[in-house]
């Protein structure tokens, strides 16, 4: 351990809340998003006190977590008991067909409700989706900024206070994506960072050693197991939220805008909760932080305050595919532990500020790999050898796995991560890796499907508009 003390913590119950004369906003995006996907906080300017969750504070009952060696993990083991979110016995009594997936049972439809008209619904009213699963972090101390931005390629030192921004945590030496993961700053040095479940034991044994690691100032992570997450998503979203604010003037939603957030009062919570303009469908939306004791109280209220002609929950399958069209990755499919920033068509999370480091100190992980790429080989850089690209394709779906080859030589040049029939737009959709100079949109490409070539092309994403409320212009 260096002489900077470094303290990092699984939480494991939930506490009370304090109190605070401050509000705060809090703003949330995708590849975010997850994803995903920038989310964003800002502060407002009520001077009315509001409750504060405890994960804001310090505590002083804190655990040091033995460092680990890094190791790639698989997202699942078949014969590790399955873990249940806070909502798994609702999920039950509303008809739920429950799956294996992040190390957690959850729910990939629903009785009565196809994926496809899961989906559709989703898109002309509004869905609420469980991500409790969801790996829910908190980093503070002097350190945190600095410590953040060695593990991140993120603006993350002018990040205004209850900004987020989507990022990922890379590999040192390579510069390759642990996890995709937003991170949103609370204060001068507090930061809230959402991670992937299917990564979870990987993530903390990489953020263990990270920690260890570290010769700065002093560094407090905690991991806020038990808290609930939900993600109320649609064209009905506002309206729907709306109803169960405890006071609606307080937290004007129409000028809650994609990418902010603020802790509000909500029917059916004892504490505040956290509420974001965000989601993982290109749908208006929020997501909602809720404390342990609260999750399955907020849930029913919302649900049977919409009503069911209004809100229904929705499950994996409809997400994935409005994740798909709206071109979000999901880590483990189009990202993963070989993919860089550049590879994936995240570049853009790369700050500005953090391009020309003045000295090593400054550099994130792997920066002398990512910056390189950053720049074609036609103008000096490294560049990259392949791509992320979306693709329309004809005939049958292509899934996870298939080959995308040269429409003239039949060489293959890809691979697809993810795809699906496209609900929305009536044809087959999916998402791969291409050799860099063939992924530009419009390029003819074939993909195999069952071992048949498909006529494909590649197509910009997202492959359906978003519909996020943002700020005028």
């Amino acid at each position: 351990m260096k002489a900077s003390r470094v303290v990092s913590t699984a939480r494991r119950s939930a506490r009370a809340l304090g109190s605070s004369n401050r509000t705060f906003v809090r703003d949330l995006s995708c590849p975010a998003t997850s994803n995903t996907q920038s989310f964003a906080c800002s502060r407002t300017t009520t001077k009315s006190k509001q409750a504060q969750p405890t994960y804001l504070r310090s505590h002083s009952h804190q655990r040091t977590l033995t460092p680990q060696s890094y190791r790639t993990y698989a997202s699942s083991s078949s014969d590790a008991r399955l873990n249940k979110t806070a909502l798994y016995d609702l999920h039950l009594a509303h008809g739920a067909k429950m799956v294996p997936f992040g190390g957690f049972e959850m729910p990939v439809q629903y009785t009565g409700l196809s994926v496809s008209a899961s989906h559709h619904f989703t898109r002309e009213k509004a869905s609420l989706f469980d991500v409790g699963h969801m790996v829910q972090h908190r980093f503070e101390g002097p350190g945190a900024t600095a410590f953040l931005q060695r593990i991140t390629p993120g603006s993350l030192a002018s990040l205004p206070t209850h900004q987020s921004t989507l990022s990922a945590l890379l590999w040192p030496g390579i510069g390759s994506i642990v996890d995709d993961t937003v991170i949103t700053r609370l204060g001068p040095e507090l930061f809230y960072v959402v991670t992937n479940a299917a990564c979870r034991e990987k993530d903390l044994a990489y953020l263990n050693e990270q920690l260890a690691a570290w010769d700065g100032a002093e560094v407090r992570h905690e991991v806020l197991d038990g808290w609930g997450l939900i993600a109320l998503q649609g064209p009905l979203s506002e309206e729907l939220l709306a109803q169960v604010l405890e006071d609606p003037t307080a937290t004007n939603l129409r000028e809650l805008y994609f990418g902010q957030s603020r802790f509000a009062k909500v029917k059916g919570a004892t504490e505040p909760v956290l509420i974001s303009r965000a989601g993982y469908t290109g749908e208006d939306g929020f997501e909602i932080s809720i404390s342990p004791a609260d999750t399955v109280s907020v849930t029913e209220t919302l649900l049977s305050t919409s009503g069911s002609d209004k809100l229904q929950f929705a499950g994996l399958g409809a997400r994935d595919s409005l994740r798909l069209e709206a071109g979000m990755c999901l880590y483990g499919h189009d990202l993963d532990d070989t993919t860089t920033p550049v590879e994936g068509a995240l570049g853009w999370i790369v700050g500005k500020d953090r391009r020309n480091p003045a000295s090593d100190a400054d550099k994130f992980h792997g920066a002398d790999v990512v910056l390189a790429q950053l720049t074609p080989k036609s103008k000096g850089g490294s560049g990259v050898s392949r791509r992320r690209v979306g693709l329309t394709i004809e005939g049958a779906p292509a899934r996870e796995g298939a080959e995308i080859v040269d429409a003239q030589t039949s060489e293959k040049i890809g691979v697809i991560t993810s795809g699906c029939p496209s609900p929305t737009l009536g044809k087959n959709i999916a998402m791969g890796y291409v050799k860099d100079g063939l992924h530009k949109a419009g390029t003819e490409v074939q993909v195999l499907v069952r071992g048949r070539p498909r006529k494909a092309v590649i197509t910009k994403m997202p492959f359906v508009p978003a519909k996020y409320w943002k700020a005028p212009a």
